[in-house]
């Protein structure tokens, strides 16, 4: 389902993708099948979401990001794609921030360019990460630091 008031450009949304209103996709994003992309994002050309992909309110997906299947993106968490940027001066490439298969990242989370959250990794509301975050670590504050393991027992 595509809302009527969304803007999706790309003709790659997967079967089952719910995209809901003031959403904007441009044309070469690809996202997968089984998504919820929620109100209010914004995802750019060289982005890719995997299935079963939810991204809450508020997040914009810039070029470079790649999220893998069963990723969860909270509200209003932040990426960014350029680690010096200056009006009108743009990167010929973008870094690839790779977030892996089922890491979840909480509401107002900022994640820096060019890192990759390993799978199954946690990374808390309003972290600020700065580097790579091993799989299955559990990251908070600014900078996010690892507290600890998600327990297979537990999740």
């Amino acid at each position: 389902m595509i809302h009527a008031l969304s803007d999706v450009q790309s003709r790659s949304v997967g079967a089952r993708t719910t995209v809901w209103q003031f959403v904007v996709i441009l044309a070469d994003a690809v996202i997968g099948k089984d998504c919820n992309i929620c109100s209010h994002c914004f995802i750019e050309n060289d982005v890719v979401v995997g299935d079963r992909v939810t991204v809450k309110s508020g997040v914009q997906l810039w070029d470079g990001v790649r999220l893998e299947d069963d990723v969860f993106v909270g509200p209003n968490a932040t990426f960014t794609n350029d680690r010096m940027p200056r009006s009108r001066q743009h990167l010929e490439r973008f870094p690839q921030t790779l977030v892996r298969r089922g890491a979840s990242i909480g509401g107002g989370a900022t994640i820096l360019p060019g890192l990759e959250i390993g799978e199954r990794a946690m990374v808390g509301a309003g972290a600020v990460v700065t580097r790579d975050v091993p799989a299955r670590a559990i990251v908070v504050g600014s900078p996010a630091r690892v507290i600890g393991y998600v327990d297979d027992a537990v999740s």
